[in-house]
């Protein structure tokens, strides 16, 4: 699959898990929807545009199984977030509840609103390496008061890249009678995503990451209830438009000034893309593979896997506990002496080195980090043994 994809030949490729990357097929199709705006862009933005983005749309929402009217259509999920953040009408007092081993970009989306408004993001310890979902469960509910306003929770988590059971979460928050919101960043293409299964009041993806989509097109999908309740982020021509849609939620979300969404327009292309070469087969694999070989990675940097390695909670990106003094230097390093994309990641105190596995990527690859790891500890005090 590596001449499908548009990336360096030099370049040892285990960072798909961070913006993903565009096969040759997405990407022309990218292209020509660019060719088609630039040629009549009036048409394109104020006319066509309309209905090119409800095709995608209802692509999309076939692909995740939802309402397509429920869909807008965001550039990243820290965009959709920030819509939901801000709408919410928090109160002094109430509280999010939260894990502490989510994004980055999130926490400090929560902590800027609750303190705008007084209220509280709780960050729930949740035991590192997981035992069982049942104890992720009850760790996380043990947060829970009657404060609690919003449940807020990823997925598959970023820097430990584990899998969390949020349906069983979503179905718990449901019977105590408080909104979900779930980060999906890393979800879809990646492993599968029913939206009418899952429940929850809003779920954002990034389709830019495993659908392979180009940079900038993620979705905000909200329950049909909640739509009167989010405000637009950028107020712009689909507040009391002229010509209004039959969706308040897309006219107030979709449209936010002038702007390039050919990106958005590539979703049946993914998901063309996806059906042609069996991606729920291809994605098995790689899964597959990463299992099979995390364990002498594990065994060489002296670290414990963050969870059972299980397709339960392991999908195609896997997270390794390191230590090293340094770890800006460590991943520069491995991309500028050994030619590795890799990420090494702080996580509060915690640093983790993580690894994707794409349909392009092979044994082969492995081998090669696994050498250059192996190289920096005999030859330098960059990496020490974790435990």
């Amino acid at each position: 699959m590596k001449n499908q994809f548009l990336l360096r030949e030099d370049i040892t490729f285990l960072n798909f898990g961070s913006f993903g990357a565009c096969p040759k097929p997405i990407f022309e199709d990218y292209q020509n929807w660019q060719r088609i705006l630039e040629m009549e862009p009036v048409q394109f933005i104020t006319v066509d545009g309309y209905d090119y983005l409800k095709t995608s749309r209802k692509a999309l929402a076939k692909y995740i199984n939802c309402p397509e009217m429920d869909l807008v259509f965001v550039t990243n999920p820290t965009f959709a977030i920030n819509i939901l953040a801000k709408s919410l009408k928090l109160n002094p007092g109430d509280e999010i509840l939260s894990t502490n081993i989510e994004y980055g970009a999130m926490d400090r989306t929560w902590e800027y609103y609750c303190e705008k408004s007084g209220a509280n993001y709780i960050k729930q310890t949740i035991t590192l390496p997981l035992v069982d979902k049942q104890t992720v469960i009850r760790e996380f509910f043990e947060g829970f008061t009657t404060k609690t306003k919003v449940i807020f929770i990823s997925q598959i988590t970023s820097s430990t890249a584990l899998i969390l059971p949020v349906k069983e979460i979503c179905e718990e928050a449901k019977r105590r009678g408080v909104i979900t919101i779930v980060d999906g960043a890393h979800v879809p293409g990646h492993i599968d995503l029913d939206l009418q299964e899952l429940e929850a009041d809003f779920y954002t993806g990034a389709c830019h990451k495993w659908m392979m989509a180009p940079k900038g097109c993620s979705f905000l999908y909200a329950k049909e209830e909640f739509h009167s309740l989010l405000d637009p982020l950028i107020i712009s021509w689909g507040y009391k438009a002229f010509v209004p849609s039959d969706s308040l939620f897309f006219d107030y979300h979709q449209f936010n000034g002038t702007r390039d969404f050919s990106a958005f327009l590539t979703i049946p292309a993914c998901i063309d893309f996806m059906n042609k070469y069996d991606w729920k087969t291809v994605s098995d694999a790689c899964k597959d593979l990463l299992i099979t070989e995390a364990p002498r990675f594990f065994d060489l940097l002296g670290s414990k896997p963050l969870a059972p390695l299980s397709k339960e909670f392991f999908g195609q990106i896997c997270s390794i506990p390191i230590s090293t003094p340094e770890p800006e230097k460590l991943q520069r390093l491995l991309y500028e002496k050994y030619k590795i994309e890799i990420p090494v990641m702080r996580h509060g105190n915690d640093l983790y080195i993580r690894f994707s596995v794409q349909a392009f990527n092979t044994i082969e690859d492995l081998n090669v980090l696994y050498e250059a790891l192996s190289d920096i500890m005999n030859s330098s005090d960059l990496i020490n043994k974790a435990y």
